[in-house]
């Protein structure tokens, strides 16, 4: 838990969204950014300035991602279906979070999940990877599911390299095979893993490329990615998408939540559960 205090999420908040003026991004995208970085301080309690940066430079990330173009990267005619979902619904109380969703995902396409705050991004997320029930509605996944979360998913009192040899473990790679895995993704981030730091002295967007190198660990099928970008500088934002580029090139069936597509070049379809949006049921 940060001791920083709330009243200073709230000055942060306000340059940011000045700066997203600044450089000239939308207002209704930029009222977004602001509302997603708020729920995500008060949700882990950690500094704006440990997760995002100065509001100047992840503003102008933000303009930079939504303004950039996709290069042209290969792209294979799309495999079997890997991932299906057929009428999600879920309900939290009398909230109801998901009406009868439909997604289907083949090998080689990217998947981009999109809605307000609230909408059940996560929830849905979660659903496809089998770490939540649905009320109605069934998942099919055809092969196997690498998982990174938008926040958590570390062990606060071990290394990055003991990581990758935990989890390697469970995918079964040996603990050599695994280590190699993990810096060789790390290093697609810009980030190198080696050192005794441990996963709770690492930043909010070092955690998140640790999460990112940990789903892609042991060559899964199926890629779930909750806003695995949260905290990332300009340069390893590019990168991320470069990765899921490569990753879809691969033939891995790939669903990602994003509140920063503006280009639905960039992916290959997009399920958006923004309450208008949703089947009613």
């Amino acid at each position: 838990m940060s001791d920083e205090q709330p009243a200073n999420h709230e000055g942060w908040l306000a340059a940011l969204a000045g700066e997203l003026r600044r450089h000239g991004v939308d207002r209704d995208l930029a009222g977004h950014v602001v509302a997603e970085a708020a729920t995500h301080l008060r949700d882990s309690g950690e500094a704006p300035l440990r997760v995002f940066g100065p509001p100047a430079s992840y503003a102008a990330a933000v303009a930079d991602s939504v303004g950039a173009a996709q290069p042209q990267v290969y792209r294979a005619a799309p495999g079997p279906v890997r991932l299906e979902a057929r009428g999600i619904s879920k309900r939290y109380r009398r909230h109801r979070v998901l009406t009868g969703l439909d997604l289907t995902v083949r090998a080689g396409e990217i998947a981009a999940v999109v809605g307000a705050n609230g909408s059940g991004k996560s929830t849905f997320l979660r659903i496809c990877a089998g770490l939540a029930s649905p009320d109605r509605g069934q998942v099919r996944v055809h092969g196997t599911i690498g998982y990174c979360p938008q926040s958590g998913g570390t062990n606060d009192f071990l290394v990055p390299e003991e990581h990758f040899v935990l989890v390697g473990a469970g995918r079964g790679l040996a603990r050599d095979t695994a280590r190699s895995a993990g810096r060789r993704h790390a290093a697609g981030l810009d980030w190198d893993p080696t050192g005794p730091t441990q996963a709770r002295h690492l930043s909010g967007g070092t955690r998140q490329k640790l999460n990112l190198v940990l789903a892609g660990l042991g060559d899964p099928d199926v890629l779930l990615l909750d806003e695995p970008y949260q905290g990332f500088d300009r340069g390893t934002y590019l990168d991320f998408w470069h990765q899921l580029w490569d990753w879809r090139a691969a033939g891995k069936a790939i669903v990602v939540v994003t509140h920063l597509l503006n280009q639905l070049d960039r992916v290959d379809t997009v399920l958006d559960l923004s309450p208008s949006r949703q089947p009613v049921g």
